[in-house]
């Protein structure tokens, strides 16, 4: 089973899961929000998937970050502004054992169907 993290009124997030329920790719999905994911599970997605590949920095989250979190980004503080504003994960994220995808991309879409 596929673990799918995102947000519920993320537009992505919910073509995604319509696309994995019409694929007949059985998943679970996850608010991140209500999830209370800790810095140890976003760090391994970072270590997995790149923590740049993870890091959302399109979102009205990120630029309300002060300028100063922003210039200083690396691995360990992306980790902890991750934690503390989940909306800084971009989405959705996809949890197939042990391999971590993010977006939804065609390369995500082609490796979740197979």
């Amino acid at each position: 089973m596929i673990e799918v993290y995102g947000l519920n009124n993320c537009d992505t997030c919910r073509k995604a899961r319509k696309w994995l329920s019409a694929e007949g790719v059985e998943h679970e999905f996850h608010d991140i929000r209500k999830a209370n994911l800790d810095d140890k599970v976003i760090a391994s997605w970072a270590g997995k998937a790149g923590w740049e590949t993870l890091l959302n920095r399109r979102g009205t989250t990120w630029r309300g970050l002060s300028a100063q979190d922003k210039e200083s980004i690396d691995e360990a503080s992306a980790v902890k502004l991750m934690t503390a504003h989940p909306a800084l994960i971009k989405r959705p994220v996809f949890v197939t054992g042990s391999n971590v995808l993010v977006g939804f991309t065609a390369d995500v879409q082609a490796a979740l169907a197979s």
